[in-house]
């Protein structure tokens, strides 16, 4: 029995091999992990549909493969079901000996519980379809695989086209796709020179996510005019607090971070300014407001910046959000966060402090309109305004990048500062919040 690459999600068609878990001689069960595959930022592991002995492995770490490809074979493996689908076809088999079964274009596609696969870019048809030889699982494999098997040519006996001629065709089609340009592929490149020549360099592919990085960040920078503005909120009480109360988080095996009890300020103030969790969508001339609030954190991981993303924060409390965000910067950081824990998000926060620096200008997360960057919190000289004495106070710098084209400098200035009066006088997140 052929293990493909199944369908890993919608306009995916690709993945990057990452680690290959078993070897030739392994005996499997079903549903055990066989290959760990990288799809954009996300990491999948492809289970064994069948238990047997690893006959041949076919991928190897760093190998690109596309949906469909096999990539090992299992030796004494029937699938659930495989009884009744052989008999029919091998009926199917001895009629089609005497006269190739009639092909029907549009004929309606067999009910399936797997979801839809992506459609691949094929050749457009040069003529009428001809009739096809083909058994009745074989053209449930084109369809799924969203292969025109008018297109394919037959290897077996006869032009007969078998599971492998489709998957062979399936894969020619993706290693021979154009790579879809984004934002700013088309500007003029800086050419390099030889830098070898003043001393010895070394040279190592770009990952995936680094990949994808490049990509979005370009093309956010190049498509959105970001004003970027700055301010400090006095922490000084809120960092008391966050250590009086850091046990109750301890006890459920997470931290009571600064972030966590800064998601909780951002949702409030996304209500309060909703402007600020919206999205352009300048094809329609429209604005996109949205009625959740989801809030992406970037995590900093050794395969480069993912930024998961925490569902419904107006919804949960601080304790429930610092054991979500120390759950997901985990699976990150391991390299197992889902694909749909990275998408979603309304508003993203970067958290710098725990390196250090203070200001900065953190780059719009599109189709994102605003990002709040937090930079490492120091003591400073401070005067209070009751009975104005200099007293040190612990001051956090705050950077807010936004896209002019939807927020204008005032309503910036007006949601920063909203963000740093709530987090001096907390009181205003259930007053106006």
């Amino acid at each position: 029995m052929d293990i493909t690459v199944p369908v890993l999600g919608e306009n995916i068609t690709a993945a990057d091999v990452t680690k290959v878990l078993v070897k030739a001689g392994d005996t499997v069960a079903v549903d055990q992990p066989l290959i760990e595959l990288e799809t954009g930022k996300a990491t999948i592991e492809v289970p064994a549909t069948a238990a047997g002995k690893v006959a041949q492995v076919l991928v190897k770490a760093g190998d690109k493969v596309g949906i469909g490809q096999v990539i090992l074979t299992l030796e004494g493996a029937v699938k659930k079901e495989a009884g009744k689908r052989q008999k029919a076809e091998s009926s199917e088999q001895r009629a089609a000996v005497s006269a190739p079964p009639p092909s029907v274009p549009h004929a309606a596609p067999r009910k399936t519980t797997a979801p839809p696969a992506p459609q691949i870019a094929q050749p457009a048809p040069t003529g009428p379809h001809v009739p096809v030889a083909a058994a009745p699982s074989v053209r449930q494999l084109a369809r799924e695989l969203g292969v025109d098997i008018h297109q394919v040519q037959g290897t077996d006996p006869g032009g007969r086209i078998s599971e492998a001629d489709v998957k062979a065709y399936a894969k020619k089609l993706i290693t021979t796709a154009p790579v879809p340009v984004v934002a700013g592929a088309g500007l003029p490149q800086i050419a390099l020179p030889d830098f070898a020549q003043w001393g010895a360099i070394a040279r190592e592919p770009m990952s995936t996510v680094r990949r994808i990085t490049a990509a979005h960040m370009a093309a956010a920078w190049l498509t959105i005019p970001h004003v970027t503005q700055h301010d400090r909120a006095e922490i000084t009480e809120l960092e008391n607090l966050r250590k009086r109360f850091a046990d109750r988080a301890e006890k459920l095996g997470t931290k009571l971070t600064m972030t966590a009890i800064l998601l909780k300020v951002i949702a409030a103030a996304l209500k309060v300014f909703p402007k600020f969790n919206a999205s352009l969508d300048l094809a329609k001339q429209e604005i996109v407001f949205k009625k959740y609030i989801h809030l992406g954190v970037a995590v900093d991981t050794e395969r480069g910046l993912l930024v998961p993303v925490i569902r419904d924060v107006d919804k949960k409390n601080i304790i429930q959000l610092a054991v979500e965000l120390g759950q997901l910067a985990q699976k990150a950081r391991a390299g197992k966060i889902p694909p749909a824990d990275l998408v979603g998000g309304t508003f993203t926060v970067t958290n710098l402090g725990g390196i250090g620096g203070s200001f900065f200008t953190p780059i719009i997360n599109a189709p994102e309109v605003a990002i709040l960057g937090i930079g490492r919190a120091q003591m400073e000289p401070c005067i209070q305004k009751k009975d104005q004495i200099c007293t040190p106070r612990l001051m956090l710098p705050l950077s807010l990048s936004y896209d002019h084209r939807l927020i204008d400098g005032a309503d910036g200035a007006r949601f920063l500062r909203w963000i740093v009066e709530a987090i001096e006088e907390p009181l205003l997140i259930s007053l106006e919040g």
